[in-house]
């Protein structure tokens, strides 16, 4: 009776350490890193280079699943029904996560089903317009939008899209009418916007060759600091007009994920994406690595503008078509 006594012990003691030796093995075949939108975009770069670099780091090859749909919610989805034993991960922009929830009838609790393990990089949105609208400011934009109101419009990458959140901000805080005209993706609306056919966007980069060629005109940024690309250039607030939003991509974990695992991941992806060679490529992308957060300032920052992209989404009654 005493034997079998210690036996059970012995047995439930290495039942309880199990999970602690599974974290500390971790990893003992290759890691999935899903992203959740097309090959050869910010996104799948950034994950591309990190994978490669994380494959050295831990000793397994990290490789990256592009899983496209539903703004990102396929992708998404997947990882947050996964098991969250450290072999499938989620590199996606905030957007998905941050504004997606408000929008679709999703299958998962983003907030609930998904652990934010560190962010990765991030990117000023440009406030541009065509050269031929006659303002150079902020300030003149705002006059002019409300001297005719509803004769302007904007095009963005499609609704729900970050341009169109921005959008709407912007219409609120300044007390504008414009007009939306969403498209398939942000490629046309830098074509229509160079041909005259829209206003203004919100742009995530791709405008900056022709801001530098005075193509288009630009006459803020929408964050909360200013351009290292155009640093003369002020932010809306600075401006006048408080709209704060960026782009910021990062890693996730399904939730319930072993500590020792996150700590691990968050650890070595701020390595990674601090290194001078990461620095570098992001620059030529017209981003920046972000600065490091701990796995539980991540999540806090991700669940509070989740909170308040959801006011806003509520408010101006953003729709997906």
């Amino acid at each position: 009776m005493q034997l079998l006594g210690r036996g059970l012990i012995v047995t439930a003691f290495t039942f309880a350490l199990a999970p602690f030796v599974g974290a500390q093995a971790w990893p003992a075949k290759p890691i999935r890193m899903i992203v959740n939108f097309a090959a050869g975009g910010s996104t799948d770069v950034i994950a591309r280079s990190m994978s490669s670099k994380l494959s050295e780091t831990l000793g397994q090859q990290v490789v990256v699943d592009n899983r496209v749909g539903v703004g990102g919610n396929i992708g998404l989805e997947a990882v947050a029904k996964s098991a969250p034993d450290g072999y499938t991960l989620l590199h996606s922009s905030d957007g998905t996560i941050l504004i997606n929830p408000h929008l679709y009838k999703m299958n998962v609790d983003v907030a609930k089903d998904l652990d934010p393990v560190a962010p990765t990089a991030k990117a000023a949105i440009f406030f541009v317009v065509r050269p031929g609208l006659p303002v150079k400011t902020l300030a003149e934009f705002v006059a002019y939008a409300k001297a005719n109101p509803g004769k302007l419009n904007y095009g963005s990458a499609g609704n729900g899209t970050l341009q169109h959140v921005a959008a709407e901000m912007m219409m609120r805080v300044a007390n504008v009418q414009v007009t939306h005209v969403p498209y398939k993706g942000s490629q046309q609306v830098l074509v229509d916007l160079l041909g005259g056919q829209i206003d203004f966007t919100f742009d995530l980069g791709a405008a900056i060759p022709h801001i530098k060629s005075e193509k288009v005109r630009l006459l803020a940024v929408p964050g909360n600091a200013r351009s290292p690309f155009f640093p003369d250039t002020p932010t809306m607030a600075e401006a006048g007009t408080n709209v704060d939003i960026t782009w910021l991509s990062g890693v996730y974990a399904p939730a319930g994920t072993p500590r020792e695992i996150v700590t691990r991941l968050n650890r070595e992806i701020g390595r990674i994406m601090q290194a001078a060679d990461t620095r570098s490529m992001l620059t030529a992308m017209a981003a920046e690595a972000a600065s490091p957060m701990s796995p539980e300032a991540f999540a806090a920052q991700q669940q509070s503008a989740r909170d308040r992209f959801g006011v806003l989404v509520r408010e101006a009654k953003i729709r997906v078509e």
